[in-house]
């Protein structure tokens, strides 16, 4: 039985962590980082990986608004020390450079 949708999204939400990069190399090498555009909200991507959402998270990938994380894009943030939000669904993690918290439900857990 799924999870109820408002749930998952509370749970989701209080899952994301801010993450330096150099800290997620290993699930980078091993091929299961996801990046996720700024202009998308993390969680609800997120949400639709944990709801097996194949139309939605396809649009996304033919769209190139998710994808895995290339290696320029790994230099890069490695260069840069970037700090990127993360979530995990299994077996992906899906990262997100942003500013700001990715959803508005409050402090960090």
């Amino acid at each position: 039985m799924n999870e109820p949708e408002e749930s998952l999204r509370e749970r989701l939400n209080g899952e994301t962590a801010r993450t330096p990069w150099r800290n997620l190399l290993r699930f980078f090498a091993s091929g299961s980082v996801i990046a996720v555009e700024d202009g998308l909200d993390l969680v609800e991507v997120a949400m639709r990986f944990a709801n097996d959402d194949k139309i939605a998270v396809a649009a996304w990938l033919q769209a190139g608004r998710i994808g895995k994380v290339s290696d320029e894009q790994a230099a890069a943030w490695v260069e840069a020390d970037a700090e990127l939000w993360t979530v995990v669904v299994k077996p992906w993690l899906l990262v997100q450079r942003h500013k700001q918290r990715p959803h508005a439900y409050g402090p960090p857990h």
